[in-house]
C-alpha cells in the first residue's frame, strides 16, 4: 500500500503535521468507519468519516464520528444553506478522486466547503481517512480545520 496520496500530499505542501495509520480493509463491511476503528483497536468516536453531500445542489463535504449519522439539516445550516441530501456514491468518487471506503476530505480533485463535527474537538487527535481504503490519516483537530478551511458544528443526531 502506497503511504503517500492527495490527502496526505496536501497535508504534507501546507506543512502540518500527522501521522499514518494502516489496517485491513474489509470491502464487505456494513459501515467502513466502524471497522477500521475497530481494526486499529482505537473507538469509533476517534474515528471521523468523510461523507459527500450537495447543499442546495452544489457539493459539500461533512466529516463526522464513524459512530454517529449526520443531521442534513444541521449540515445545510453549519453551511448556511436550506437543504443537504447525501451525494450519489459514483458522483462523490467522481468529484473527489477517491472510490468510496477511501474519500478523505483532503486532497480532493475540487475544494469544496466542508464542516467538521464538533465532536472532534473532545480529543487530541482524530483519524480520517488518507485517500485510500486501509489507510487513515491521524491529525489535531485545529490543524485539520485549518488544513481545510471549515467550519466546526454540531453536525449529528
Amino acid at each position: 500500500m502506497s503511504k503517500t496520496t492527495p490527502a496526505t500530499l496536501a497535508l504534507t505542501k501546507a506543512g502540518i503535521p500527522f501521522s499514518l495509520a494502516s489496517y485491513d480493509y474489509d470491502p464487505n463491511a456494513e459501515r467502513v468507519g466502524l471497522q477500521a476503528a475497530e481494526a486499529m483497536g482505537v473507538s469509533p468516536a476517534e474515528v471521523f468519516k468523510t461523507l459527500m453531500a450537495e447543499l442546495d445542489g452544489k457539493p459539500v463535504c461533512a466529516i463526522v464520528p464513524s459512530d454517529e449519522e449526520v443531521n442534513m439539516k444541521k449540515l445545510a445550516a453549519a453551511l448556511g444553506g436550506k437543504s443537504a441530501q447525501m451525494m450519489k456514491p459514483v458522483d462523490a468518487e467522481r468529484l473527489t478522486g477517491y472510490k468510496v471506503g477511501g474519500i478523505s476530505p483532503l486532497g480532493q480533485r475540487k475544494a469544496v466547503p466542508a464542516a467538521l463535527d464538533e465532536l472532534a474537538i473532545l480529543y487530541d487527535e482524530i483519524y480520517l481517512n488518507g485517500g485510500q481504503r486501509g489507510l487513515q490519516i491521524r491529525i489535531r483537530p485545529d490543524d485539520l480545520v485549518k488544513a481545510l478551511e471549515c467550519v466546526t458544528a454540531d453536525l449529528v443526531r
